[in-house]
């Protein structure tokens, strides 16, 4: 028998992803801010599916699906779309993005529905400093030779701005200005398999629990990722129903999104100097220092008064890259960067082809 012309099939040992109903093309432009991918999909331009909601807040529940969460949203149109843009082989587990929306009103440029390996966000510092720059760069938004270019867009936790920043005709900064942060409860234990841990729990536009490193017996350091990665797992584990981290505008914003474990640098003249890595979703590794969590640090070492007016935290993340943080009024954090193009793409899913959507390891 000639088995050259039989189709060769994989052999999996679970069931195959979900094909695509028709050959389907997105068009991503790929950003990185302090190291952390931000792969966007302007979903007007680019014909995706329209997602219903008189706010980025209802269309973010919309795309999440009755009965869903943001780590394990419901099935449907748009959300194969982050699936195939996430997963391998198009994407990988450390894959990050943003569905570029409608604003709620005028008052903003754009909307954004972020995602991630697991689903979805309410807040990311880093997605919105690689959206200002975007912007800019695509002329989305005006910006001077020389000045600074105020890109406001709606998330699902509020307004916020990516303020960008220009030299020479060139980009040299952006800073993220968030909504309000503030601390939820101080000194939570919770017990783990490395020992007890006495956790923070801090607000900025989505939750964050964070730990000294070294209570756990573990240092912040591309050698002990997976040992981080499985302390962070059951920190959010442990923290599932803690009050602390409900929010009263509802369940969209509650609930522990990351697990912050820093450890303390030699402080700068300009104030404290932290080194962390962030757990976020379902274990997934922030290789910056994390945007909004670093709002969640800003309003802590405010509260320990370690950080006062006109002082920055210095905050680095595991790969070596850096963000700047400031406390403002009101429990308005600034956090500082950058973030460069790395590609645009246009990818294809052939519903021809088994691996469908994709899949993790």
């Amino acid at each position: 028998m000639d088995h050259r012309h039989r189709p060769v099939l994989p052999r999996p040992h679970r069931p195959l992803p979900r094909r695509v109903p028709a050959v389907i093309t997105v068009r991503t432009v790929d950003y990185h801010t302090a190291g952390e991918p931000f792969r966007i999909v302007d979903c007007a331009r680019d014909g995706m599916p329209p997602v219903p909601g008189d706010s980025v807040a209802e269309r973010c529940a919309t795309v999440i699906g009755p009965g869903g969460s943001g780590t394990a949203p419901r099935r449907g149109a748009l959300d194969d779309v982050r699936r195939l843009l996430v997963q391998e082989p198009r994407g990988h587990a450390g894959m990050y993005g943003g569905f570029v929306v409608p604003a709620d009103d005028d008052g903003a440029h754009f909307g954004v529905l972020f995602w991630h390996k697991d689903g979805y966000s309410t807040a990311c510092g880093h997605g919105t400093m690689a959206l200002g720059v975007w912007a800019v760069d695509t002329g989305r938004v005006a910006a001077p030779d020389d000045g600074d270019a105020p890109v406001r867009i709606d998330v699902p936790s509020g307004r916020v701005t990516a303020t960008v920043h220009r030299g020479g005709g060139r980009t040299t900064g952006v800073t993220f200005r968030n909504v309000p942060a503030r601390v939820g409860a101080r000194k939570v234990p919770v017990a783990t398999s490395f020992g007890l841990a006495e956790v923070d729990i801090a607000h900025a536009g989505a939750c964050y629990a964070a730990v000294r490193a070294r209570d756990l017996g573990l240092d912040v350091t591309r050698a002990a990722l997976p040992a981080l990665v499985r302390a962070g797992q059951e920190i959010r584990a442990a923290l599932a129903t803690h009050p602390a981290t409900w929010h009263p505008d509802g369940p969209l914003l509650s609930g522990v999104y990351g697990v912050i474990l820093h450890e303390e640098l030699p402080d700068t003249p300009f104030g404290p100097h932290q080194r962390n890595v962030t757990v976020f979703a379902d274990g997934q590794i922030d290789r910056s220092p994390c945007g909004s969590g670093t709002s969640a640090r800003l309003a802590l070492l405010a509260e320990d008064g370690r950080l006062g007016p006109g002082e920055d935290l210095l905050h680095e993340s595991v790969t070596g890259t850096v963000f700047t943080g400031r406390m403002l009024d009101g429990g308005v954090t600034e956090v500082t960067g950058t973030a460069h193009r790395t590609g645009e793409h246009a990818f294809v899913a052939d519903p021809h082809d088994a691996l469908g959507t994709g899949f993790l390891l």
